[in-house]
């Protein structure tokens, strides 16, 4: 579990492989009763954690503004991540879904007590960060994001999904 500081907040990020509870975690998170709350991402469409870290950024700032788009500060995170302005497909595409074994699990502010529920919630293993750009799906990302070879020649798959996490709201 890696935590990164942001606007100075802090955010809990872990990655997990062979997670056999997705469905249970998938039911909890929809009933609204997953302890801690936390914010649960297909690591598949992670190429690497910067374009996270803008989305939290950009959850933050929403936050700041009492103009979160979303019902939780949690599930605001996917919903930033996925570029798109459709809240459900958002949530469905980034989010996990009931076969997903591999999970990006963050938490906003987490006390030392919550990091530990965090990786207890989760039945997989915890894998360090630096797997992400090796395990990504990049067919996936390139459909879902619409990154253009050309675009791919002068970047990488984080930068154009940084690109239009940030750009979202503007166009």
């Amino acid at each position: 579990m890696k935590v990164y500081e942001i606007s100075g907040t802090t955010i809990s990020v872990a990655l997990f492989t062979d997670v056999v509870n997705s469905k249970e975690l998938l039911e909890s998170m929809q009933a609204g009763t997953l302890e801690p709350e936390v914010a649960l991402l297909n690591a598949k469409l992670i190429p690497d954690i910067f374009p996270v870290l803008a989305a939290a950024h950009k959850t933050l700032v929403a936050k700041s503004r009492d103009s979160l788009t979303t019902r939780t500060l949690h599930s605001e995170l996917v919903y930033n991540y996925s570029g798109s302005k459709h809240i459900s497909e958002s949530l469905k595409r980034c989010g996990i879904s009931d076969t997903t074994t591999y999970v990006l699990v963050a938490r906003f502010s987490a006390s030392d007590d919550e990091m530990i529920a965090m990786k207890t919630l989760i039945k997989g293993n915890e894998v360090d960060l630096d797997e992400l750009d090796g395990r990504a799906d990049k067919n996936q990302i390139q459909k879902h994001y619409k990154i253009t070879k050309p675009e791919l020649d002068v970047s990488t798959y984080g930068d154009a999904i940084t690109c239009r996490i940030a750009a979202r709201d503007a166009l």
